[in-house]
């Protein structure tokens, strides 16, 4: 089993987990360069917020989106989108990727700016 297939193989059986339970949910990407999260609704999958080292504020602002650093300014903005938009109470899709890290440091800073896991 390749590195890929068990990351894909985790993340379905976290994402049917959380489908079953209905949450609304956060899903996060990471690439070597970059990192992006999502609140997706429950019901119909519609992106509710969005953030990323993409956008052109959070470029600006950081430079690499490939650290710690950058994955904790994504995690906040995407907590105040997500009160903006109506959303406390979230379940955490870290698509199969392991818990620490940049995961971990995006997950902590969207805590601490208000969305529950």
């Amino acid at each position: 089993m390749s590195k890929k297939t068990a990351r894909i193989r985790r993340a379905t059986k976290s994402r049917s987990k959380i489908a079953q339970l209905g949450f609304d949910r956060l899903s996060i990407h990471r690439t070597p360069r970059h990192i992006y999260a999502q609140v997706l609704q429950a019901e119909t999958g519609k992106v509710i917020a969005s953030a990323s080292t993409v956008e052109a504020e959070m470029r600006k602002e950081l430079g690499n989106g490939g650290n710690i650093e950058a994955a904790s300014a994504v995690g906040k903005r995407i907590a105040e989108k997500a009160v903006e938009a109506g959303v406390k109470a979230v379940a955490f899709d870290r698509s199969g990727f392991r818990y620490h890290g940049r995961i971990k440091a995006l997950a902590d800073a969207a805590r601490e700016n208000g969305l529950e896991f």
